[in-house]
């Protein structure tokens, strides 16, 4: 039993420790949208590297569902877009001078570490930018398209990684999980 409870302790903590999701809801013919994208997918994604970023085109009828469930949500009125959304907090619209609040609701989840790990990749990468993006190709993979409601794809173009560290731990958490309900089962039943 003991077992069980430092499992689902683990896993709290795990799912606690990484940057907000965001999530970019888009329409292909906006500007303000190219620009939220283009700092998602060539800056933040770099600085926090737990990050994953969903990109919605709300242009796609299939998406537009989501994309008035998520207005509502976030108790916005018109359906101007670009809409982000980073963990539970929301934002509509995009320019520049936004970044220090989105980066502050990515890093509501962070440990310390974390944040001292995204402030040392903002120095590196703002040193050279070419460099560090080089070094971290794999980051790319963070961002994805989501084709429809059910199943993102990868951007166009981008190696999908072997594996991501924290699936595996949590594959792993979960195989131990169910070892130890199976080891308890088990012996109930003698």
């Amino acid at each position: 039993m003991k077992i069980l409870k430092f499992a689902f302790l683990f896993m709290g903590l795990i799912s606690v420790a990484n940057a907000a999701d965001v999530t970019i809801y888009y329409s292909p013919t906006c500007p303000h949208c190219h620009h939220a994208r283009d700092f998602f997918e060539n800056e933040a994604i770099y600085e926090y590297d737990t990050m994953k970023v969903v990109e919605v085109n709300v242009m796609e009828e299939k998406n537009r569902q989501e994309f008035f469930d998520t207005l509502k949500k976030c108790e916005y009125e018109s359906g101007g877009v670009p809409v982000i959304v980073v963990g539970e907090k929301c934002f509509q619209g995009y320019a520049d001078s936004m970044q220090k609040d989105i980066r502050s609701a990515i890093e509501v989840d962070l440990t310390a570490d974390q944040k001292k790990q995204a402030t040392a990749n903002k120095k590196e990468f703002d040193k050279n930018k070419d460099d560090f993006v080089a070094k971290h190709a794999d980051r790319k993979s963070a961002v994805i398209e989501k084709v429809n409601n059910n199943s993102p794809k990868k951007k166009v173009g981008v190696k999908k990684p072997a594996s991501d560290p924290t699936d595996v731990i949590l594959f792993g958490l979960f195989g131990v999980l169910l070892v130890g309900l199976l080891v308890v089962l088990f012996k109930k039943q003698k």
